[in-house]
């Protein structure tokens, strides 16, 4: 009975990889469709790089699939193709702005016109790799578990470093720069908080569950449980005072609050975080110039084009992505035929999704959301189907950094809420971001495969039971 159980499992794991590699075919598919259309569109002729790069692309996503059939067989089939889809259309976003920005910026000469998508495809590379790497290297994610508190003082070490480097960028000190090379260490630090969180969430969850008093019809925790809340909620206002950088802030924070709402199922917590959040910002807003500016901004974001404004507090960015998804209607104009390159400088970043929005239209954006959608959901499931507290509330922890993210750069895209300047994951220009997504990625397919295993593989029979039979 338990070998005939265990061959079922087998054979279930084994569909899911077909299954994952049907999708990543599509993908692939559906990306390299999309590089012509914008080719033909620009420049009337297919892309003359077709054949080496999706040859690449393709060879990637399967070095990938090879790797996570051999040491993650039972992993979710849909986790990886999601993140080869977004990463795939990324590029192919980015080398149709490449185009445009170098005919836009030819005459000023100024670094625009400086092409990002060759730096991508590298970044791709090694993104994808890494991810491969790690897949390989580490066994089951509950070794995280051992390393909780170093990998929590590798992640302050690397959180607060910006604020010592000299320079800004656009306002926030979000990147340390050494020589000629820079890289954004907050990227990195939302899957070590994830870790660490998961980890002491773990040891301490019944100590933060316990009820304090009743409030309004709401069980608020403790007086003395709060205090890791504070020192979690006065790191977030620190780098938001020092390092200018709101989108890092509310990640931290929030992602926090989400495990600890899931650890303890206390609704007293959820109040609690969502108050000094609003507090923090709003004081912040109103004395920190630089997020004050971006809260004018959102305000009023019309008011760059009046004869007179402050230029130190209005930007054309904001009103600029309006005209943007205005122009795109429900359909779009068709990738290559709009104009997102007029947006400026950070088309390529966390404006990518104005592109989007302007030459697929709603229904291009929605299905762009849709697909995070889908990513933090397979998160979710795995959150629920992992068997082993730390897994779950890692995998949560992981769910909830993606989300928080995508909501702060399209919420500020769209004026929702007060631009962030944070890279859209996957999407976006940027090494530190697209390595960073792709290591979440692998961790969340090793968790997937931890709760495949115990949902297809039968667990070993006691000994005493499996003797029983053996003398009847």
């Amino acid at each position: 009975m338990g070998r005939t159980r265990r061959s079922v499992g087998s054979r279930r794991a084994a569909h899911r990889r077909n299954v994952e590699l049907g999708l990543l075919a599509l993908a692939v598919t559906v990306c390299l469709a999309g590089w012509c259309a914008a080719n033909l569109a620009l420049r009337g002729a297919l892309p003359s790089g077709l054949l080496p790069y999706g040859a690449g692309l393709t060879a990637l996503a399967a070095v990938l699939h090879l790797v996570v059939r051999r040491f993650a067989p039972y992993a979710d089939p849909l986790i990886l193709a999601l993140a080869v889809l977004l990463t795939g259309f990324g590029l192919v976003l980015l080398d149709r702005l490449d185009y445009s920005y170098a005919i836009w910026h030819a005459a000023k000469g100024d670094w625009q016109k400086i092409p990002a998508a060759p730096s991508q495809v590298q970044w791709t590379v090694i993104a994808m790799l890494a991810a491969a790497v790690l897949l390989a290297v580490v066994k089951h994610h509950r070794l995280f578990q051992k390393y909780v508190y170093l990998i929590m003082a590798g992640a302050l070490v690397l959180l607060a470093a910006p604020a010592f480097f000299p320079g800004d960028s656009f306002g926030a000190k979000r990147w340390i720069r050494l020589g000629g090379l820079s890289f954004e260490p907050d990227e990195f630090v939302k899957v070590a908080i994830a870790v660490f969180f998961a980890g002491y969430l773990t040891a301490n969850r019944d100590a933060l569950a316990l009820t304090g008093r009743k409030v309004w019809g709401v069980n608020l925790p403790r007086g003395r449980n709060l205090g890791p809340v504070l020192a979690i909620w006065v790191i977030s206002l620190l780098v938001l005072v020092f390092e200018r950088d709101l989108g890092t802030s509310l990640i931290f924070f929030g992602v926090f609050v989400v495990m600890l709402y899931t650890a303890t199922e206390r609704t007293g917590w959820v109040l609690i975080g969502l108050l000094m959040a609003a507090a923090g910002a709003s004081v912040v807003g109103d004395l920190e110039p630089h997020v004050h500016g971006r809260v004018e901004a959102w305000l009023h974001p019309l008011d760059y084009y009046k004869p007179v404004h402050n230029p130190a507090l209005v930007s054309d960015q904001p009103a600029q992505a309006m005209f943007s998804l205005g122009s795109g209607q429900v359909l779009g104009t068709g990738l290559g035929q709009g104009k997102p390159f007029l947006i400026g400088f950070a088309g390529r970043s966390d404006f990518i999704f104005t592109t989007i929005g302007e030459e697929l239209g709603l229904a291009g954006g929605m299905a762009v959301l849709l697909l995070y959608g889908l990513f933090v959901q397979r998160a979710l499931r795995t959150a629920v189907a992992v068997t082993d507290p730390f897994g779950k509330l890692l995998a949560t922890g992981l769910a909830a950094a993606v989300a928080l993210q995508v909501f702060v750069v399209v919420g500020g895209v769209t004026g929702l809420i007060p631009l962030t300047g944070k890279a859209l994951p996957f999407l976006a220009a940027g090494g530190s971001s697209l390595t960073a997504n792709w290591l979440l990625t692998a961790v969340l397919i090793k968790l997937s495969d931890a709760a495949g295993r115990a949902e297809l593989q039968p667990a070993p029979e006691p000994l005493d039971a499996a003797r029983g039979r053996a003398f009847t």
